[in-house]
């Protein structure tokens, strides 16, 4: 720092000139100069043996030193990588390649191809190597380490899209340049995962630059060479975003939809009987006073074509399904399913979610309609409000394809106090107490390794362990038996339960593309996101008959811009079927005002098919707020006009 101050104010930088081209001339040199002691080993994975804090002084001071420093340092990195390799990498060239990767000079793209050449090193390591790295990596500050991860998000974009073609070498020549950046991004991702809670989001890892590639075709390429050495983004699926995922998902999707509907026909054809549209569809039929029975029969009996897409008609009802009529059977089953009553679910105040019953009872099938659901709402491109806690979608992806062994468990999944806290708090509490008592537990706690639980009016009890009502809980089994009740309660007395949800969900949603997706993403594609923005939707708002300008419309966004969040959540339910915000924001609604040439005494009108709102001309904002109310307040059942 001295020396800086005295070449920024004399305009004399050799001292600096020297101490950079000698720092970075070799792999020794930059160990000599970073090593906290360069005679210890340090040969562990928590300590790199490195002064990260003078590392960072001379990254942040070199972007300001003159251009022939900064070249100095370039030319030392070439020579580093240039060295022959005679046996293993050793602790001081890992801590060489660790350093190197913080330069913050490889954030210009004219230094891309040094910096290539780097990442290929390190992507060339061997798995024990990378378990260094990776480990060292969780010690970096979080904007450092953002600054990293985007620093590599940035190489593989504009390799991808250069907005200057001529400044790289041709693709042909370097197409290990993206497989050798996603590579080393994934050690950092991997040391992003080790912490909790993570240094940066999951979402931070996420290149949108890639929702403009062919996603299809390096699905397919993944589907058709596994992990072999053929590249494909889905090696790597944290760096897909999950407007990407969806993408994936549904196109998946409706290849399987096309693919069934074809093989309905060609069994119709050649069995020479007479083909019609109906056999293309599910087709689901349901009276609205027995919706839970009648949605239970019809999926049980048409198991077989829970993959074709899905037309719902409410028996006695005019209306045909474009969408909007399946959307309100989902709304409604789910309501029915989930209502304390119904006895399937216990809805959690404190954490304001659901939890499977415990009860058990003789069949469970009830339970798959419920997974079956999920799925087909996941499978047609519908949200649902359903308040599941993380853990559930954790459970849903063990393992994220339908084993082949009927034997095998299914829907169990580590769980930790952490997953216990987001569904049971004031449970999760109590034991998180236990955990860091001081006393003596046995005596003061008098507890064994025993549940006990009300089933219908009667206490049952049940343990942990073998012979768990003998075994006392002490200081030294206490972190046991804890680990062994959040089991109990979140995997082994729902097994039955969670199990019959698991088969119904993947009865429906089998892919490959589950593999992609983190349990987090799982439940945005089910649920959609809570979040409304209605400044967004008003951005992204298409208008037929109206100009944005109109007064009509004015005041049709001055009302619902003031409306409370119930009556905006009405209102997307009124005009689109869901109160829930589709995996792409607000836009991805197409959200449509048309202008309605009727009298102003109607109510609005909606087609939940098209997520349109027909807005007839009122003459004023009271008038407009009153009437959109009414109709959004009253809005089930269908009718044709």
């Amino acid at each position: 720092r001295d020396d800086m101050e005295k070449a920024k104010s004399s305009g004399d930088w050799k001292a600096v000139h020297y101490f950079y081209s000698t720092t970075f001339d070799s792999f020794l040199e930059i160990n000599a100069a970073f090593k906290k002691d360069t005679n210890s080993p340090f040969n562990t994975i928590e300590d790199s043996g490195i002064n990260a804090k003078f590392v960072n002084v001379v990254y942040d001071a070199l972007l300001n030193t003159p251009q022939d420093v900064q070249k100095s340092v370039l030319k030392g990195v070439i020579n580093g990588l240039l060295q022959e390799w005679k046996g293993p990498r050793t602790k001081d060239d890992l801590r060489a390649y660790y350093i190197l990767l913080q330069n913050p000079q490889f954030s210009n793209t004219s230094t891309y191809v040094i910096f290539a050449h780097l990442l290929r090193q390190i992507a060339a390591l061997t798995e024990a190597d990378h378990h260094f790295l990776v480990h060292w990596s969780k010690k970096i500050s979080q904007r450092r380490f953002k600054q990293l991860v985007d620093r590599l998000l940035q190489f593989i974009s504009l390799r991808l899209f250069p907005a200057k073609p001529e400044e790289f070498p041709p693709m042909v020549k370097c197409t290990w340049w993206i497989p050798s950046a996603t590579k080393v991004l994934s050690l950092f991702n991997a040391a992003n995962s080790l912490i909790n809670p993570p240094i940066i989001s999951y979402t931070d890892f996420y290149n949108s630059t890639l929702d403009h590639i062919d996603l299809m075709e390096e699905y397919h390429n993944w589907q058709c060479y596994g992990n072999s050495h053929r590249f494909s983004f889905c090696q790597y699926p944290f760096i897909i975003s999950i407007a990407a995922k969806k993408v994936i998902i549904q196109r998946d999707s409706e290849q399987q939809m096309i693919s069934i509907a074809r093989q309905s026909l060609v069994d119709k054809v050649s069995r020479r009987q007479k083909p019609d549209m109906n056999m293309l569809f599910l087709n689901v039929k349901v009276r609205r006073t027995h919706l839970v029975s009648d949605s239970l029969d019809e999926l049980a009996r048409k198991r077989a074509d829970l993959k074709k897409k899905l037309k719902v008609t409410f028996v006695g009802e005019a209306g045909l399904d474009m969408g909007g009529l399946t959307k309100e059977w989902f709304l409604l089953l789910i309501r029915q399913i989930f209502h304390p009553d119904y006895g399937m679910f216990t809805y959690h105040k404190d954490s304001h979610c659901h939890w499977f019953s415990s009860f058990k009872c003789d069949n469970y099938s009830e339970f798959r309609l419920v997974g079956a659901l999920m799925g087909l709402a996941v499978y047609n491109s519908i949200t649902l409000d359903i308040r599941f806690p993380p853990c559930c979608y954790k459970k849903l992806l063990s393992p994220p394809i339908v084993p082949c062994d009927h034997n095998t468990l299914v829907g169990i999944c580590d769980v930790t106090l952490d997953d216990l806290f987001k569904i049971m708090p004031e449970l999760a509490h109590g034991l998180s107490e236990l955990l860091s008592y001081e006393g003596n537990v046995e005596e003061d706690f008098y507890s064994t390794f025993q549940v006990f639980q009300e089933e219908f009016g009667v206490i049952k009890s049940y343990n942990l362990k073998p012979n768990g009502d003998k075994i006392p809980v002490t200081n030294q089994n206490r972190k046991e038996y804890v680990q062994l009740y959040v089991d109990f309660l979140l995997n082994k007395s729902i097994y039955k339960q969670f199990a019959a949800f698991y088969y119904g969900f993947h009865s429906v949603c089998a892919s490959y593309a589950l593999l992609l997706l983190r349990p987090e993403e799982v439940e945005i594609l089910v649920c959609g996101s809570p979040e409304l923005d209605m400044s967004a939707l008003q951005r992204s708002t298409q208008y037929e008959g109206y100009q944005k300008t109109d007064p009509t419309i004015r005041y049709f966004w001055d009302v619902v811009l003031a409306f409370s969040l119930d009556l905006q959540k009405k209102l997307l339910h009124f005009a689109t079927g869901s109160d829930r915000v589709p995996v792409g924001g607000m836009a991805d609604l197409n959200f449509k005002i048309s202008k309605s040439e009727t009298s102003t005494n109607w109510l609005p009108v909606a087609h939940t098919c098209f997520n349109q709102l027909c807005l007839p001309p009122y003459k004023n904002k009271k008038e407009l707020k009153q009437k959109l109310i009414i109709g959004i307040s009253n809005a089930e059942g269908f009718g044709l006009e």
